[in-house]
């Protein structure tokens, strides 16, 4: 599977952003899809994933509420819908493909390149 990620920018508090992640390959539905963002200078970040069989979506605390995930499978594409963004949201955003535990990204057999995601104050 291949990914590749979209839709980054520069956007001010309150904001939103729509990130895509398109996937090459047939067995695109058979993969839970995860979004993660790394901020400068942390750790990469959990944000949000939804499960390959069910759709069933987790997001982190952080994110809920403001936050969808949502994956068309006949596009092999999935979305992140992020809105009232905030300032700390800023980090590059990374769309992963895996079958594994989805809150590691060691869960995760493939990753897209990343997007910029900025939010001004």
């Amino acid at each position: 599977v291949q990914l590749q990620a979209s839709g980054g920018g520069l956007v001010q508090a309150g904001g939103s952003l729509r990130l895509s992640c398109a996937a090459s390959g047939r067995t695109f539905s058979y993969y839970n899809m995860g979004w993660f963002r790394q901020a400068p200078g942390k750790n990469r970040e959990f944000v949000a994933a939804t499960i390959w069989n069910s759709g069933t979506t987790d997001y982190v605390d952080s994110v809920k509420g403001r936050f969808t995930l949502s994956r068309d499978n006949a596009k092999n594409t999935v979305y992140l819908q992020m809105n009232s963004l905030k300032p700390e949201d800023t980090a590059v955003y990374y769309c992963a493909a895996g079958r594994g535990i989805m809150r590691i990204p060691s869960g995760y057999d493939y990753w897209g390149q990343g997007t910029l995601v900025t939010v001004s104050s």
